[in-house]
C-alpha cells in the first residue's frame, strides 16, 4: 500500500481524553497506520493537550516499538496556530504541511475502527488507478467515505448508524439535499481537493459540504462503502446546536450559494430552504425524534439498493482486531457532522 497521511485538527473544546482516543484508534490500534500525522493546534487547547501534543512523537515511538516493532513509526507533525480561526482555516493549513497525496481525515473527538484504513485504502489505491478503472466503464475515485455510527460516552453502547449511497446518480441526487459524504470518515487525494481550491473558509458550519459540492461540479468522483468504519461522538446538546437561527443562517447561505453555482435548481432550492427552516426552529426533542426518523428511513432504502462488492478488510499489519472490529464488517444499517 502507498502511504498516506491522518489530518486532525484539535481546538479549545477538546479534552485529553478525547484527543488520545482519537489519535490511537487512527494510529497504532489500525491494522493499515498512517506513514504521517499531521494535527494541527487551532488557537490555544488545555495545558494537558498541549503535553500531550508537544510529547506525541515520542509516545508514538513506545507504541509501535511495543505493538508493531517491524512496522516504521509513523512521523507526527504538529502545526501550531496562534489563533484561532475555525475548521476549515485549519484543515488548509494543514493540507500544506500532508507529505503524501493520500489523505485521511478523522476528528479529534472521534473514534476509527481498527480495520478502518485497512479496508479503505487498498479500495482506494484501486478505484483511484485509472486504467483499472476505464477498463470497466468507470472513472476515478477521488472522495471515499463510509458509514458511521453514533455514541454519546460509551463505545460499547449501539448507536444509530447513517449510511450513504454508494455512488452514481443516486449519490449524485442525494448530495443535492444532504452531505454525500460523512466527514470524519473520508479519504481523498489531496491535489483534487488543492484544485479545487481547498476547504471554503467563508461557510459557516458547512466547510466540508460546500467542499464537496466544488469537488462534484469539478466532476470528481465519490465512493461510500456500507461498512461502519468510524464512531462518530454524539450527545444531546449535539441536537441543539443543529437548531437555532444562527445555524438556519449558515444554511441559507449555503443554500443560496448551492443555487448561484447551479448546484441545485430552484425547486430544489426552495424545498432545502423549507425542510431546513422547519427543521431548525422545531423543539429539540422533535428535531431529534424527526432527525433519527429520517435516518432510518435513509438507511432502509439505501440497504435496498444494490451494494458494490465488499472491499477486504485486512492489510499488510496483523494487530489484533480490538472489540469494535466486528462493527467494521456490518452491513447494516445526515446533517453533516460539524465541529
Amino acid at each position: 500500500m502507498p502511504p498516506f497521511t491522518l489530518l486532525m485538527a484539535v481546538y479549545g473544546g477538546n479534552s485529553l481524553r478525547e484527543v488520545e482516543r482519537s489519535v490511537q484508534s487512527s494510529t497504532i490500534e489500525q491494522i493499515l497506520p498512517p506513514s504521517q500525522i499531521v494535527i494541527v493546534r487551532d488557537g490555544a487547547v488545555p495545558d494537558p493537550v498541549q503535553r500531550y501534543l508537544d510529547t506525541l512523537q515520542s509516545t508514538m515511538s513506545v507504541w509501535f516499538a511495543a505493538e508493531h516493532p517491524d512496522e516504521p513509526v509513523p512521523q507526527v507533525t504538529i502545526v501550531p496556530l496562534e489563533e484561532n480561526r475555525g475548521l476549515a482555516h485549519a484543515l488548509n493549513v494543514g493540507l500544506r504541511h500532508c507529505k503524501y497525496d493520500i489523505v485521511a481525515r478523522a476528528d479529534s473527538d472521534d473514534v476509527s475502527l481498527p480495520n478502518r484504513f485497512a479496508t479503505l485504502i487498498p479500495l482506494f489505491v484501486r478505484r483511484s488507478n485509472a486504467a483499472h478503472t476505464s477498463a470497466r466503464g468507470r472513472r476515478p475515485i477521488d472522495v471515499m467515505g463510509s458509514a458511521i455510527r453514533e455514541f454519546s460516552d460509551d463505545e460499547d453502547e449501539p448507536g444509530q448508524i447513517r449510511m450513504l449511497p454508494a455512488e452514481g446518480p443516486e449519490l449524485e441526487r442525494y448530495a443535492r439535499m444532504q452531505s454525500p459524504v460523512h466527514h470524519p470518515s473520508v479519504v481523498f487525494r489531496k491535489s483534487t481537493v488543492l484544485a479545487a481550491g481547498g476547504y471554503p473558509e467563508d461557510s459557516g458550519r458547512f466547510e466540508d459540504y460546500m467542499l464537496w459540492e466544488r469537488l462534484m461540479l469539478a466532476h470528481a468522483q465519490f465512493l461510500n462503502v456500507p461498512q461502519t468504519l468510524v464512531l462518530y461522538r454524539t450527545n444531546e446538546a449535539a441536537y441543539e446546536r443543529r437548531g437555532g437561527g444562527e445555524m438556519f443562517r449558515d444554511e441559507l447561505r449555503l443554500q443560496w450559494r448551492f443555487l448561484r453555482d447551479g448546484f441545485t435548481t430552484p425547486w430544489q432550492f426552495l424545498r432545502n430552504v423549507v425542510i431546513r427552516a422547519i427543521y431548525r426552529v422545531i423543539p429539540t426533542s422533535l428535531r431529534k425524534r424527526a432527525y433519527r426518523s429520517m435516518t432510518s428511513r435513509h438507511n432502509t432504502e439505501i440497504a435496498a439498493s444494490p451494494k458494490p462488492p465488499k472491499p477486504p478488510e485486512r492489510g499488510r499489519h496483523s494487530a489484533a482486531p480490538s472489540r469494535h472490529a466486528a462493527d467494521g464488517a456490518q452491513s447494516e444499517p445526515p446533517a453533516p457532522p460539524t465541529r
